[in-house]
């Protein structure tokens, strides 16, 4: 996360965009759910759904980036792209590079997954990742950290014996200990962040006053809930 924030920090002098333009909305599309890509090569996924619908009532012509989530901070503040839509964590790390709209996700646990119910969460192996709220908690604990570009390399790595257990998002996860027939949740849930948010870079102050007012309407309005229950299931965490 540190050669992250890092690389974005040089990239920061960029200068504001203005609303006239497409707004290009950047998401990783490889985390279910949140976003990912659909049998037509299309960006799919809640954020793909909500990114649109707040486009369509801040009366903005949006378009769609994929980027992978290793580098999507710092292709955002070199102007790759104008948003970040893609399960990003609000923490303090991040926004001393970049802003955040208010949360359209409320905060949510993070998971440990293993393929038993004795596996070592404290002293083994712990696979999450790399440059997430998630691999930087399991960092500071005594367990030995390692990374993955994906969310599927990290359920192989438990699967396949490389890792003792998972750590993720467990929204995220949840999808594949319920549908698999090998991976279970253990230990305690973890709280992490302040919730989900939109990234705009910190120059940006118009485009991120117009998509905050929109995500306010949406939660005044319950359509916001509604799309999460969509998205995740009735018994998922949603706006009070």
């Amino acid at each position: 996360m540190k050669k992250l924030i890092v690389a974005a920090a040089a990239l920061a002098l960029t200068a504001g965009m203005g609303l006239a333009q497409t707004v290009r909305m950047g998401t990783e599309g490889a985390y279910p759910p949140y976003n990912f890509v659909n049998d037509s090569g299309e960006i799919d996924g809640f954020e793909r759904e909500l990114g649109d619908e707040l486009c369509k009532r801040a009366g903005l012509d949006c378009t769609w980036v994929k980027n992978d989530w290793d580098s999507i901070i710092p292709n955002l503040v070199s102007s790759n792209y104008d948003t970040i839509l893609a399960a990003m964590s609000i923490n303090d790390e991040r926004k001393a590079v970049i802003a955040f709209t208010q949360n359209y996700l409320p905060p949510a646990p993070s998971s440990y997954v293993a393929l038993s119910e004795d596996a070592d969460l404290e002293g083994g192996v712990i696979a999450a990742q790399t440059a997430t709220v998630q691999s930087a908690y399991i960092a500071e604990t005594g367990a030995a950290l390692i990374e993955f570009a994906n969310i599927d390399e990290v359920l192989a790595a438990v699967r396949n014996g490389e890792a003792d257990a998972a750590f993720g998002d467990k929204e995220v996860v949840r999808p594949y200990v319920d549908e698999g027939e090998d991976l279970i949740f253990v230990g305690e849930d973890v709280g992490l962040d302040e919730g989900i948010g939109i990234g705009v870079r910190q120059s940006d102050t118009e485009l991120r006053e117009t998509l905050d007012a929109a995500i306010g309407e949406m939660k005044a309005d319950g359509s916001l809930n509604e799309m999460i229950k969509k998205w995740f299931g009735e018994d998922a965490q949603i706006h009070e």
